[in-house]
């Protein structure tokens, strides 16, 4: 009699640990919904700010005359570009769903650093915003950035060896799983993630496209696309032919919304791994046809040589 109560409680037992287990995998992943628009206030601040300041900027420069009007225009739409970028990877659902899927996170990283960097750094909201103060101001600006304070270590941290190895560093590091899973527990840790990775994003792309470009630059431009299409794909290769999970804080959330850890992480490999190598390819092509028309002489000059 009593083994026949044991078989009778034993599916009733089975559904209260599977009821605990799901109530754990709850418990544990995000509050929030993971499609959730997220309206951090620092982040809106931020945000809004450079945008009014740019706009500012642009609408005083626009007004000084028609000459350079183009190049001001595509300089706008770049930072415009980037500026919604950043918006989808920190505002959008996006930003909520990376907390539940590695590849949704990786996916954030990559808008970080292959488009809303580059595209920042080709619209030049730094001169931009300077115009968006009055006279007064943009003067004690311009005369505080010209101080060896500023000057020096702004030169430095803009070598091109300089740059890429920041940018380097910031992506292996942060992918190491013990930092990951740091950033991933402390929202803290988390920010200066976002951070170092678009700090050194930015400054990684000014060495490609916002120094003054000679042929020189434009070889070590172009050396240092490759380099990082490489390890960057290197990294991205080790994360989809992993045949365990790195990141084991990723596992409950991503179970949580019916995703085997594995293959999100595969995913998320991928995201690295082909796309970015494409991005760092398109820069490569745009840093070579640049060069090729700089030092293509005008065809006047060679009909004039030939004569």
């Amino acid at each position: 009699m009593a083994s026949v109560r044991v078989l009778k409680l034993a599916p009733l037992c089975a559904l209260l640990a599977c009821a605990d287990a799901n109530a754990h995998v709850l418990a544990d992943t995000p509050e929030a919904s993971p499609l959730a628009w997220t309206f951090e206030p620092w982040v809106v601040i931020v945000l809004t700010v450079s945008v009014v300041l740019y706009l500012v900027g642009y609408g005083k420069l626009r007004k000084r005359g028609a000459q350079g009007r183009r190049e001001r225009a595509t300089r706008l739409f770049a930072f415009i570009g980037g500026w919604f970028t950043l918006v989808a990877a920190l505002v959008s659902p996006l930003h909520a769903l990376s907390e539940w899927l590695f590849s949704a996170h990786m996916l954030q990283h990559e808008l970080f650093m292959l488009v809303a960097a580059p595209l920042l750094v080709v619209g030049r909201p730094l001169a931009v915003w300077l115009w968006a103060f009055p006279a007064d101001a943009r003067i004690r600006i311009g005369a505080a950035t010209r101080s060896r304070w500023i000057r020096l270590p702004w030169r430095w941290l803009t070598l091109p060896v300089v740059a890429w190895t920041l940018h380097a560093a910031a992506l292996w590091i942060w992918h190491a799983p013990r930092f990951f899973e740091a950033a991933l527990a402390r929202p803290g840790i988390h920010t200066l993630q976002h951070a170092s990775f678009l700090a050194s994003a930015l400054l990684y792309w000014w060495t490609v496209f916002g120094r003054a470009s000679e042929g020189e630059s434009n070889a070590h431009a172009m050396l240092s696309l490759f380099t990082t299409m490489v390890h960057t794909g290197a990294l991205g290769a080790l994360l989809t032919l992993a045949p365990g999970i790195w990141y084991p804080s990723c596992i409950e959330t991503t179970r949580a919304l019916g995703f085997d850890p594995l293959q999100d992480q595969q995913l998320g490999g991928l995201v690295m791994w082909v796309p970015g190598g494409l991005a760092y390819l398109a820069g490569g092509l745009l840093v070579g046809a640049r060069w090729l028309m700089r030092r293509a002489p005008p065809v006047g000059d060679g009909i004039a040589r030939e004569g």
